[in-house]
C-alpha cells in the first residue's frame, strides 16, 4: 500500500509527538511495520557480530580467566589498541524441592532459615483463578495487581494476521 507523503522512520526523529499522533492510521501502520523490520534486521545483525566476536575472542577470554584463576566473570585483554572486555556471567540455579527440605531441617533444628536463605512464595495467576472463592478470598489481601505497558498492533485491512 502506498500512502502519499508517508513519513519514513528517519523522519520521526524530528517530528513532535503531536505530529505523530495526527498521522493517519495507515501511515502509523506502515511506520510500525517499518520499525519492526528495522528492529529484526538490527537484532540479526547484532547476533551475527556477537557470534563473530565469540569465535574470535573465546580462546583469549578462556586463557585470561585461567590466568586470573576464575571460571566466570569479567576479564580484560587487548587486541592491538582495543581493550576487549569479556564477560561470562555465572548463572546459578537451586533445586527447589531440596532447598525446601533443607529449610525444613534448619527450622526443625531450631534455627531461623531466613538467616541462610531468602524465602518467597508465588501464586500462578492461572491457579489463583481456578481456586474456590473461599480460598481466593483468604488470599485477596496478599495480592496486588499491577498492569504492564499498553501495546497496539496496527494491521492494514488487506493483511492476513496470524
Amino acid at each position: 500500500m502506498s500512502i502519499p507523503n508517508h513519513p519514513k522512520l528517519v523522519d520521526l526523529v524530528n517530528m513532535a509527538i503531536g505530529t505523530v499522533v495526527a498521522l493517519p492510521a495507515e501511515s502509523l501502520a506502515l511506520l510500525q511495520e517499518e520499525a519492526e523490520e528495522a528492529l529484526r534486521f538490527a537484532k540479526v545483525t547484532k547476533d551475527w557480530i556477537d557470534g563473530g566476536l565469540a569465535l574470535k575472542y573465546a580462546d583469549a577470554a578462556t586463557a585470561a580467566r585461567q590466568a586470573a584463576g576464575k571460571d566466570t566473570g569479567i576479564v580484560r585483554f587487548s587486541d592491538g589498541a582495543i581493550t576487549i572486555i569479556a564477560d561470562l556471567p555465572k548463572k546459578v540455579e537451586w533445586d527447589q524441592p531440596r532447598l525446601a527440605a533443607l529449610v525444613d531441617r534448619i527450622r526443625a533444628d531450631g534455627d531461623d532459615p531466613a538467616e541462610y536463605v531468602d524465602i518467597s512464595f508465588k501464586v500462578p495467576e492461572r491457579k489463583y483463578g481456578a481456586w474456590p472463592s473461599h480460598i481466593r478470598s483468604a488470599f485477596e489481601s496478599a495480592r496486588t495487581v499491577h498492569v504492564g505497558k499498553s501495546t497496539f498492533k496496527l494491521s492494514l485491512k488487506d493483511e492476513v494476521t496470524p
